[in-house]
This record gives C-alpha cells, structure tokens and sequence, in this order.
C-alpha cells in the first residue's frame, strides 16, 4: 500500500488556482499552507482554493526562519497571519474548521521551540494526523509529537529557478530512487507520506504544469492521495 497527505506551500499565487482545478480533478484534498503577504497579494486566488475545499493552514505571514526570531516576534508573526486567515475564511463563506501550521524551512524555533510548541497547543491548532507514518526517524525526530506539520517527502521543485546546478531532471531522480542514501523512497512497498510541494510561479515560469506532472508520475506509481485528517 503506498499512501499519502499532499501539502502545497506558500500559497497565494498566479498558479493557485490552476493548482487547485487539476486535484479537484483528480479527487485529491490538499492542505494548502498560506503566507500572510502571499495571500494579501492573491486574494481571489486564495478564496478559490478555499471554495474549492482546500484546507488552508498558517505557514507565517513573513516567511521568517523562526530560530532568528524572539519568541514575542515569532508569536506576532503568526498571529498576523491568523487575522489575515480568519478574513479569508470569513470571506469566502467557508467555516474555518482546521487551524495546522507550518514552520517556513521547516524551522522549528531553534531556542524558542519548546515555547512555540506551547503556544500551538494553548491556542487550539490542530495536529495533522501522522499516525500512519511508519518510518524510526519521524518518532526519533520527535515529528510524532510536534504540533506543527512537517513533511516525510519534499520533491524541492523549489529549487528549480533559484539553483542553478538543480535542474527538473534532478527532482525527477528523486521522485524515481527506490533506495536514496538520505530520507525514505517516495515510491515503494508500505509507505505513507507526507508530501511537500510548493505555488511557485518562478517554477511554472520554468516547468509549465509541474504540479501535474509529478503527482500525475505518483498517481501513475499507484499512489492513492488521502483527505488529510487532523488529531
């Protein structure tokens, strides 16, 4: 069985709602996670993924790395991106059931991650459900504890238009390695992923469709997508 929950970052963008429209086609829930001054720029295109019933979480209004942050510049941070949220919700008519976040760069903090882990659960955000994550480092790391949502699979599409020594044909070899050196097999026997993907228009500039072509290869590998549940 080869399972998995897809989360897009960085929402809004130019590409969100085309984004959207190709996993309404394929049936597939995404938790997409929101920077406040993404959304603020992409308004409609944020209250289209949200009509579409996607899951919008928290992923920071700046997109600080928050080990650079005091733990009263970190809680404001977030919190100006939860007034910016409870408007987009409100607007778009949609109750806002969930509330998860996401560390941008996966930064949990550094000296203030215990406070903020704290914070999450006095405050009532919701934990993505990973009980089906079946692999030593995700307890070993602590992931099964943590409030905030990390990832078991980063396809680093991202890197495309900033790196260039990292090219499509490279996250191809990462989506196909049936034994990487680092991290865990995208496709393979008994796996359940949380799987990280990113609205970058810089990316469709260069890789037109690119959302499509890696879960269309995922679909393909008989992965079967999940509607994201929260514990």
């Amino acid at each position: 069985m080869n399972t998995a929950i897809l989360t897009i970052d960085d929402i809004a963008s130019n590409n969100t709602p085309a984004i959207v429209d190709y996993l309404k086609s394929k049936g597939i829930t995404a938790v997409m996670f929101a920077v406040g001054q993404n959304v603020e720029k992409f308004y409609d295109e944020a209250i289209y993924a949200l009509r579409a019933g996607m899951i919008v979480g928290n992923h920071s209004y700046s997109h600080p790395a928050f080990s650079k942050l005091t733990i009263e510049e970190a809680i404001a941070d977030i919190e100006k991106n939860e007034e910016v949220l409870n408007k987009l919700y409100k607007d778009a008519g949609v109750e806002r059931v969930y509330r998860p976040f996401r560390f941008p760069y996966g930064d949990k903090g550094g000296e203030i991650a215990s406070q903020l882990q704290e914070y999450f659960k006095e405050k009532g955000y919701d934990k993505l459900d990973d009980t089906k994550v079946p692999y030593p480092w995700w307890k070993e790391g602590g992931h099964d504890k943590f409030i905030d949502t990390f990832w078991t699979f980063d396809i680093e599409e991202y890197r495309i238009p900033w790196k260039t020594e990292f090219t499509v044909e490279d996250v191809w070899k990462k989506l196909k390695d049936r034994n990487p050196e680092q991290g865990t097999a995208l496709i393979g026997e008994e796996k359940h992923h949380i799987i990280l993907l990113h609205a970058h228009d810089e990316t469709e500039a260069m890789v037109p469709e690119y959302y499509k072509q890696f879960i269309d290869y995922m679909l393909e590998n008989g992965m079967t997508f999940e509607v994201p549940e929260f514990i």
